[in-house]
């Protein structure tokens, strides 16, 4: 039995056929062009069948047309694994024993791998898993641009580089859609933050919203195709996004054509007559009546603003139906491509293939940030007793976290994949510091006096899931480490030069001991395999080859988001406060008087590199910073100038050699700067990228293509992208910092 939904509708066709009427619909039939199947079906709905279509029924599904053999839809979390069941209409797990999903890694990490064949093979394994569990829209992937290191939501998404994040996307999406699951990328748009995130109203310029935090999303559209998308909480220009007429009218179908669904983040509606007339298209809550706590009752569904609200102001003749029409072709779309596809893959669920998928995107993820006197890679052949400092060596990272939270099959912990590579008896274990206030753990003279007994030290640190750390709903309030880390890393480096810091996050943390410590990792949260891809790159099994996605500043003031004041981060209100103590307490925003937190985007399309780069500020690392067990040269830089002059395409080449012992993978990476542009510009932005994997001594050319796209900058008046004509240059290396040849070319 492939789809029961599909044995239905031919019963319904049966039984329509006995009664004289049409017994062949064209909608059932996807061997008929999409539109003229939408068509149909939507000529034979009511308007009760209509309204209910474009609103939830549960936590994660909404109605289908039961009389005609129309499916639900049914959504899950994402976009790191599948979300387990919960009871109708509340978020408590359902208990089941069957929805226990395999991990994937951060989509930090995915776009620190830096390479778009693990976005496909990521995308690939999570789509059958969704298929596997029935699931026709997973709700993810997450491309919002890394504005600053306090949101909290940073690890969900793929980093503060437009072109980096669009290039990782595409394979995502195209991957998880051939398993007959819609991607719904989110949150669009301006959803950089946590705090007050249903309550703060962005202004940004044009120029910075086409530049800067679009890309991502109109290559998911364009490129990647995805049949959905979500809305976001927060208000731009005065109007909710999940009802933003310039955003979902102008921007997404009439600019991009669009065909998809647009659905609404949770509980993101607030207005009826918008939510007709502004694009959105399907209505989801976080409490049964999408509005309050606790307001229940059998039918609170009817209460959302796309339900019975909405009937009453189309039958008044108050609104128009052709609208409610767009809205339900969108959805119709949506079921066709996924539940009512004949062809829709099985899927398949937790299995070995999965697991191995998990730990190759974490491997590819990990990125070494400093290495200094080869403290890296513990050869388990070189060490015998290693001390293991820090509550990340033994904390399950795959929990907490807000929607993101899982229940997994399994989840191997740094410490125990270091037993499995080291073996137990090399492993001495130490907390070293606690998350909760009340437990007693190891003095710094302890620490000290068993990291001096040992070979090698490796501290677990970082930060963790819960509230005001890496996770959904609140942003973390430091940009230090918590716990009393730092403290225990300069002990530890006291007493042992052969230390390593790993640190588990999705941000980038303040580093004061960095010139302390001789070795630094960035471990990410790696998922089911989180444990055995850590001890895999530390002990030299794997060359780590991933590349920072975003910029590790040296202090907070020097991410320019942070760099104007309240006004530009976390937003003020009319009244020119912050509501810090209301923060602070976790008060709901639902218990406090209404606030609208006004907040303008002031560094403007100087996000991450581009504000350092434009300062000449230093950071801890830079963007597209990671080391490698081995070392490559750049040599040879070439320009077809010709072609340029000829098609307005320049060829750009240069040749990697592997210089060092062992097999290793770089990312050489494209910037390009426009010397002589009118406006201001970045000094230089990334445009283009490539992985390669080369044994010692080898060599091979890197070519790149830098067509007019890549010149180009958003002229606001004119509503255009522009080229001006000049001298340009072009930049080949290993960072955005770390530019090993450069190159002028004319654009006449």
């Amino acid at each position: 039995m492939r789809n029961i939904y599909r044995l239905i509708a031919v019963a319904v066709c049966l039984l329509a056929a006995s009664c004289g009427r049409n017994a062949t619909p064209v909608y059932l039939d996807d061997r008929k062009p999409l539109e003229k199947r939408v068509e149909d079906a939507l000529s034979r709905m009511t308007l009760d069948e209509k309204i209910a279509m474009i609103h939830a029924q549960s936590k994660f599904s909404s109605p289908g047309v039961p009389r005609l053999g129309i499916p639900e839809v049914w959504c899950t979390d994402g976009p790191h694994g599948i979300r387990e069941e919960v009871f109708w209409d509340e978020w408590k797990g359902a208990g089941w024993t069957n929805d226990l999903c395999t991990a994937f890694p951060a989509l930090t990490c995915l776009a620190a791998s830096w390479d778009p064949e693990m976005s496909a093979i990521y995308g690939k394994a999570i789509g059958e898993e969704a298929r596997y569990r029935n699931k026709n829209v997973l709700l993810g992937p997450g491309v919002n641009i890394y504005r600053t290191p306090l949101n909290g939501r940073n690890f969900e998404y793929m980093g503060e580089d437009p072109y980096l994040a669009s290039v990782m996307v595409v394979p995502y999406i195209q991957n998880v859609q051939k398993q007959g699951v819609a991607t719904c990328v989110k949150h669009f748009a301006l959803n950089n933050q946590e705090f007050h995130r249903h309550d703060v109203d962005v202004t940004v310029s044009d120029r910075a919203l086409y530049e800067i935090y679009l890309p991502a999303f109109k290559a998911a559209v364009e490129e990647g195709k995805a049949w959905s998308i979500m809305g976001s909480y927060n208000l731009w220009d005065g109007e909710h996004c999940c009802h933003n007429h310039r955003l979902l009218v102008d921007i997404l179908r009439g600019e991009w054509n669009f065909d998809g669904a647009v659905i609404s983040d949770w509980g993101g509606v607030s207005d009826t007559r918008q939510s007709l007339e502004n694009g959105l298209d399907l209505e989801f809550g976080t409490w049964t009546d999408g509005l309050a706590r606790n307001s229940g009752g059998s039918d609170a569904y009817n209460n959302y603003y796309m339900a019975n609200p909405l009937k009453r102001m189309i039958e008044s003749g108050e609104g128009d139906e052709a609208k409610v029409d767009d809205k339900v072709r969108n959805i119709l779309r949506l079921i066709f491509r996924t539940t009512m596809d004949r062809n829709r893959p099985y899927g398949s669920f937790a299995t070995e293939e999965h697991a191995e998928v998990s730990r190759r995107i974490a491997e590819n993820g990990i990125v070494l940030l400093k290495n200094d006197n080869e403290v890296l890679p513990l050869l388990p052949d070189s060490v015998s007793k290693i001390l293991v400092v820090g509550e990340n060596a033994t904390r399950k990272m795959t929990k907490g976290g807000g929607s993101s939270s899982l229940k997994v099959k399994y989840e191997v912990l740094p410490l125990d994949g270091l037993k499995n590579v080291y073996g137990e008896e090399k492993i001495i274990y130490m907390k070293g510091y606690s998350s909760d206030a009340d437990e007693k753990v190891e003095t710094l003279d302890e620490l000290k006096a068993a990291a001096a007994e040992c070979d090698a030290v490796l501290f677990f640190g970082g930060l963790n899931k819960k509230k005001t750390q890496d996770s959904e709903g609140r942003d973390r309030l430091e940009f230090g480490l918590p716990y009393g880390q730092d403290a225990v890393i300069e002990a530890l480096s006291e007493a042992n030069p052969r230390l390593a810091a790993v640190i588990i996050s999705g941000n980038a943390v303040a580093m004061d001991w960095a010139a302390k410590v001789p070795a630094i990792v960035e471990g990410w949260y790696l998922g089911s395999e989180a444990g055995n891809a850590l001890a895999n790159v530390l002990s030299g099994k794997v060359n780590p080859s991933g590349k920072l996605p975003f910029t590790y500043y040296a202090k907070l003031e020097d991410c320019g988001a942070h760099a104007f004041g309240e006004e530009s981060y976390p937003g003020i209100t009319p009244a020119g406060d912050t509501d810090a103590a209301i923060y602070a307490a976790d008060i709901p925003t639902e218990q406090m008087a209404k606030k609208i937190f006004k907040q303008r985007y002031c560094e403007d399309i100087f996000v991450g590199y581009r504000w350092t780069d434009l300062y000449n500020l230093e950071p801890t690392f830079p963007f597209g910073h990671g080391l490698s067990y081995t070392t490559f040269e750049y040599s040879n830089m070439r320009l077809d100038k010709n072609s340029m002059r000829a098609n307005g395409r320049i060829k750009v080449s240069a040749d990697i050699r592997n210089t060092g012992k062992v097999r290793g993978a770089e990312v050489v990476q494209l910037y390009v700067g426009d010397n002589e542009a009118s406006v201001e510009r970045p000094i230089r932005e990334l445009k283009g990228f490539r992985k390669v994997f080369l044994d010692p001594n080898e060599k091979t050319t890197v070519e790149f293509v830098i067509d007019r796209s890549a010149l180009q900058y958003f002229d606001a008046e004119q509503h255009c992208w522009m080229v001006e004509t000049g001298t340009f240059t072009a930049s080949i290396g290993s960072s955005s910092r770390d530019l090993r040849c450069k190159a002028e070319f004319e654009l006449r």
